[in-house]
């Protein structure tokens, strides 16, 4: 009886999904295979705390030392939360792999819909993001794992630009060949991602303070207190740059809203995905910084200049030595490799939905779905291709392929801002879905536009004051030249998106009464989405 009983709520529960999907102007292409655990799995494996925090200690020690990594995280971490918070409510009220891109056209005001949906969706503010996403974590991966060639030397070997593109590109193209199999495969990966990300965590906070040598333990005023900075910025604004480590680190969550069409119950379990990812990530993050800040030592330019070329890994090296780095390496290097298979796949069904609309070019190629696999090929590969371009920057020098982590955040940032502000500054009538703050909706939200629009404006500045041509941060170059170029794309004579882009496109063209009635009251979000007619057709 319990047997059947849990049959019939999957089923129930499936049918309310592409009810729901429905309402949004979508048909069901997906196998609905992600439990709850799984979709916060992508969100908190793309997060990939540890290996993150190790691809950006470089940035964060020079910008206050160990007490600004300890107290910077904790400040950025509860801002990040507001900003996921106010994601989570429009999750949970339209969950669509499209996402972003849907919210903006349906929440913004008839005249400006268009643009902004535009801009979101199909030029630098989310695609562009995404794949930045994926460039950075497994340019980050081919770092780590050419810094264990270099552990593994005794420092005697150090890879040129040549080498780690060469160990990038595999990366990438081993990613793309596990996300094209299929949904249920993906699904069951997440969980293995989970805990493996969980068990690195725990280790490093209870091992490393009990491995490390006395010569480099350091005590809790130093710890907690000790503000070193070496940027050459005034201290007040280094401590606001130690904050880019935590929002390099704690991103790219909006990758469950991705898979939402995979999810099952997606409009509680992608918001609270969301949710648990940032919470989970600020604790144990800020766990993982006051053990680094304890057991690092003083001396930070030879952690900062060691032969190993890894911050992290030097500060494992003093404390486990060759053999027990080495081992430990290993899984931080595996966790990575898993942080890029789970962004692989959330940003390949970002260009699916996009494609799917329409938006992309080629996008009568990308939008396929493999009848072999039941997931959508084209766009895996699409992903995979753009990424190896950008990581091509790292030839034009290492300001450059920093510019491709900005970017990954800055990019994003703007996609998250557009649909939070349009909620309240747009002409629609939200109706919110199972996750809703209530009355703190809007306090929350104003706080997290702020908060990204400050935070978008210091990834413009360089890392010092004193900087040249090569030390440039080529961030606004980049982002604004892509956004230009979208916008020259959006308004150019006869074919641009303006003669022919009405936003998102339905895909169903015809479903029962029943279900149209169900639409209409489900989400109002439909109703301000063009061509979305469910009970007209239905009539």
């Amino acid at each position: 009886m319990a047997t059947v009983d849990k049959r019939s709520r999957k089923t129930a529960i499936a049918a309310a999904d592409a009810d729901l999907l429905a309402s949004l102007g979508y048909k069901q292409e997906f196998k609905r295979a992600f439990t709850g655990l799984e979709t916060f799995g992508i969100a908190f494996s793309i997060i990939g705390l540890l290996p993150s925090i190790a691809s950006v200690l470089v940035d964060s020690i020079p910008n206050g030392g160990p007490s600004a990594m300890v107290w910077g995280w904790l400040v950025a971490s509860i801002f990040i939360l507001f900003v996921g918070m106010s994601m989570a409510e429009l999750a949970s009220a339209a969950p669509t792999s499209g996402g972003l891109y849907f919210w903006t056209h349906s929440l913004s005001s008839p005249r400006w819909k268009n643009l902004l949906a535009w801009i979101v969706g199909c030029t630098d503010a989310n695609t562009i993001g995404s794949i930045a996403s994926v460039a950075s974590i497994d340019w980050g991966c081919a770092v780590q794992i050419t810094a264990a060639a270099s552990i593994g030397s005794n420092q005697a070997f150090s890879a040129t630009n040549a080498q780690t593109f060469g160990v990038y590109c595999a990366v990438v193209i081993t990613h793309a060949l596990i996300c094209c199999f299929g949904t249920e495969i993906l699904a069951r990966l997440q969980t293995v991602y989970v805990v493996l990300n969980m068990i690195l965590c725990l280790a490093v906070i209870i091992a490393l303070p009990a491995a490390t040598p006395k010569e480099f333990r350091n005590t809790a005023s130093y710890a907690l207190g000790n503000f070193t900075n070496t940027s050459g910025w005034p201290d007040g604004y280094a401590f606001i740059l130690s904050f880019l480590s935590p929002l390099w680190t704690i991103c790219s969550f909006d990758s469950s809203v991705h898979i939402s069409e995979e999810a099952s119950n997606a409009a509680t379990a992608v918001p609270w995905a969301i949710v648990y990812a940032i919470g989970i990530a600020g604790v144990l993050g800020w766990a993982i910084n006051v053990a680094l800040a304890f057991c690092m030592g003083t001396d930070l330019d030879s952690i900062l200049n060691s032969p190993i070329g890894q911050p992290m890994a030097t500060i494992f090296f003093n404390s486990f030595g060759q053999k027990g780095t080495l081992a430990l390496w290993a899984v931080v290097v595996i966790v990575q490799y898993m942080m890029g298979s789970s962004m692989v796949l959330a940003a390949s069904r970002q260009s699916f939905a996009f494609s799917r609309d329409g938006a992309l070019p080629f996008s009568k190629y990308l939008y396929r779905m493999n009848r072999f696999t039941g997931t959508p090929v084209n766009t895996v590969w699409f992903t995979a291709i753009c990424s190896i371009l950008l990581g091509l920057l790292v030839f034009a020098g290492d300001a450059a392929i920093n510019a491709v982590f900005a970017i990954s955040v800055t990019g994003l940032y703007i996609a998250y801002a557009i649909p939070i502000a349009a909620r309240f500054l747009g002409t629609n009538d939200f109706e919110p879905g199972p996750f809703n703050l209530g009355v703190w909706s809007m306090p929350v939200a104003i706080i997290s536009v702020l908060w990204m629009a400050f935070m978008g404006t210091v990834f413009l500045f360089p890392g010092s004051p004193q900087t040249d041509v090569a030390d440039m941060n080529y961030t606004v170059v980049v982002l604004g030249g892509v956004l230009v170029l979208s916008l020259v794309w959006y308004y150019f004579p006869v074919y641009g998106g303006v003669h022919w882009f009405t936003g998102p496109v339905p895909t169903i063209e015809k479903t029962s009464a029943a279900e149209s009635e169900r639409a209409s009251t489900s989400d109002s979000l439909e109703k301000k989405s063009e061509g979305v007619r469910v009970g007209e057709l239905a009539a």
